[in-house]
């Protein structure tokens, strides 16, 4: 059977259901807020006791190891599903993107399971994120020097 691409849209469209692309970017947009929300909210709470430098570092702590609990429990990727990019706000899903290897392969052992897939997800994220610093902290002293 021969489709043109035409016929073949029409049949995409037929058998694709309908996306709810508001509702799903509402989620997005109020699960992040939410997730930084927490975070402001945290920080300040910390600023009764500490100054800005160490508030900000126990906030980092502390939604590291809220996402690393929630992942353990399995909520982070229930509300994931929900909220999808939403909860792509960068400590808390960097720590559930380390953590969810950790927790799928932990069956096979500790350096074979864990120890190797761990950064499964977050390696590249690592990998390219140091060499495009790298690349631009080496542009902007190039560009130092010229100007």
């Amino acid at each position: 059977m021969k489709l043109n691409p035409k016929e073949y849209a029409d049949m995409v469209s037929r058998a694709s259901p309908p996306s709810p692309v508001v509702k799903d970017c509402l989620w997005a947009f109020f699960v992040g807020g939410g997730i930084c929300l927490l975070g402001e909210g945290l920080r300040q709470l910390f600023l009764l006791w500490y100054d800005a430098t160490w508030a900000g570092t126990l906030t980092s702590i502390a939604l590291i190891f809220l996402s690393a609990a929630c992942t353990m429990m399995g909520w982070y990727q229930k509300l994931a599903a929900r909220a999808g990019a939403g909860t792509l706000v960068p400590i808390t899903g960097f720590a559930n993107s380390v953590v969810s290897p950790a927790i799928e392969f932990k069956a096979e052992g500790w350096v074979t399971g864990v120890g190797a897939k761990i950064f499964g997800i977050a390696g590249p994220v690592i990998t390219y994120g140091t060499a495009a610093s790298a690349v631009w902290g080496l542009l902007y002293w190039l560009l130092g020097k010229v100007g």
